[in-house]
């Protein structure tokens, strides 16, 4: 059993000021602090991987969306994947791998309800990436439940060489889809085509978006996975086809300012060609999360499925770690490793 004297030192991230478009590190304060003695029913977990994702964004507004609000001296909000080094819960022990919303934190003590035990047989990583919630999971719904894609069909993916767009591609070009991907800048365009095994690939940096979208599909797009909103998602609906879907996973080009986001122009087409456009959450699909992590998993033993990782070494990396999410500075799932 702990005691105050030999706890581990936790440091951890907090909301200093709302921001003020894209994120900076002195939006945040840096806290250190010893860990909490777990109480019965919780347990003391080090951290091994924090995810970076765009919806950390969303919560770090003084309004409340979608996302719940963290309040101003909070923790900032983060999905990870650590160990139980103490336990007071029956049912986990110490060793234990687990994952849950952790926070930004080396260290945090939960009641062990909030956590998920998982196989440590895989990197342990995994389970934010491929076989993450907010990645691998959200990817698979949205593909094969939201944009019902079928073989020989065409499918554009925007934010493509991140890590939901990454995984939605190949997953479309498992399922026989013709796959076209967006990324920023010739190296991530390279990564579709030469490491991910997608068709196509628009280079939003250095092409224009919508005549590459002509030239690639010239007769429509039957399926568009978006990631990123704003004129990406006009161009994209200006060459949907008839009967095609457009999935909403996020909008990334939007979340830094969400009292101003800018909707598509282009929706009439929608009507013009009866297709339709759904938004969706991976928390509708709760009921089938292990169905959909089983096939996940089947498809990485296999090797047709890739979750490339950029990894941010130490806790003080991760303000920074999440201003590169949002300026295109990663390939594949970003990691926070304390």
């Amino acid at each position: 059993m702990s005691t105050a004297n030999n706890l581990p030192i936790n440091q951890k991230w907090l909301l200093k000021r709302h921001p003020d478009g894209l994120v900076k590190p002195e939006d945040f304060e840096f806290v250190e602090e010893p860990a909490r003695i777990p109480g019965n029913g919780e347990v003391l977990v080090r951290t091994e991987y924090i995810s970076v994702d765009a919806f950390i964004r969303t919560s770090l507004n003084k309004q409340e969306g979608f996302h719940m609000a963290v309040p101003l001296g909070g923790l900032v909000t983060a999905l990870a994947v650590g160990r139980v080094i103490e336990s007071s819960a029956p049912g986990l022990a110490a060793g234990d791998a687990v994952s849950g919303p952790l926070g930004a934190q080396t260290y945090g003590t939960f009641p062990a309800a909030m956590l998920q035990k998982v196989d440590d047989r895989l990197p342990i990583s995994t389970y934010l990436g491929a076989l993450g919630l907010t990645t691998g999971l959200t990817a698979y719904f949205g593909i094969l439940d939201v944009g019902q894609v079928k073989a020989g069909e065409t499918v554009l993916v925007s934010g493509a060489a991140g890590a939901v767009g990454s995984i939605a591609g190949q997953i479309a070009k498992i399922k026989g889809a013709r796959v076209i991907g967006i990324a920023g800048g010739p190296d991530k365009a390279r990564f579709l085509t030469e490491t991910l095994g997608f068709d196509a690939a628009i280079d939003y940096r250095n092409e224009d978006v919508a005549a590459r979208i002509k030239e690639l599909a010239p007769e429509g797009l039957d399926v568009f996975f978006d990631n990123v909103g704003g004129e990406i998602l006009e161009a994209a609906i200006a060459n949907i086809r008839t009967r095609g879907r457009v999935a909403i996973c996020g909008a990334i080009s939007q979340y830094n300012d969400q009292q101003h986001v800018k909707g598509p122009s282009t929706y009439l087409k929608l009507a013009e060609n009866y297709a339709r456009m759904e938004g969706f959450t991976v928390l509708h699909f709760a009921e089938r999360f292990a169905e959909a992590g089983a096939e996940l998993a089947g498809w990485l033993a296999s090797g047709q499925l890739k979750m490339p990782e950029h990894i941010e070494p130490g806790i003080e990396s991760f303000p920074i770690a999440l201003q590169k999410l949002f300026t295109g500075g990663n390939m594949g799932k970003m990691l926070v490793k304390p």
